[in-house]
């Protein structure tokens, strides 16, 4: 198999683990699930797993690891920088 597809594969699959572990935890909270941004999560990690398979010569493993903390990784940064509302007392 290609070593770029079976890096992609792994990210995707390494992405997959951590979106399951991520809805299990909103059905437990009876949150609303989004299809949309699980499924851009999971595209996310085949890129990350393609890339870092290229950088370190197409290990598996660490394909298969960047899929799974890449995107948990990507997703802490956004968060740190989205604008959350204020509330100020007014007297």
């Amino acid at each position: 198999m290609n070593p770029t597809i079976l890096a992609g594969i792994l990210g995707g699959i390494g992405g997959l683990t951590r979106g399951f572990i991520g809805l299990l935890k909103a059905l437990s909270l009876r949150r609303r699930i989004l299809w949309g941004y699980y499924t851009i999560t999971v595209c996310i990690a085949v890129v990350i797993g393609i890339f870092i398979g290229i950088i370190f010569d197409f290990d598996p493993r660490l394909s298969l690891l960047a899929g799974y903390a890449g995107t948990d990784i990507l997703e802490g940064i956004y968060k740190s920088f989205a604008v959350q509302k204020v509330y100020v007392r007014r007297r």
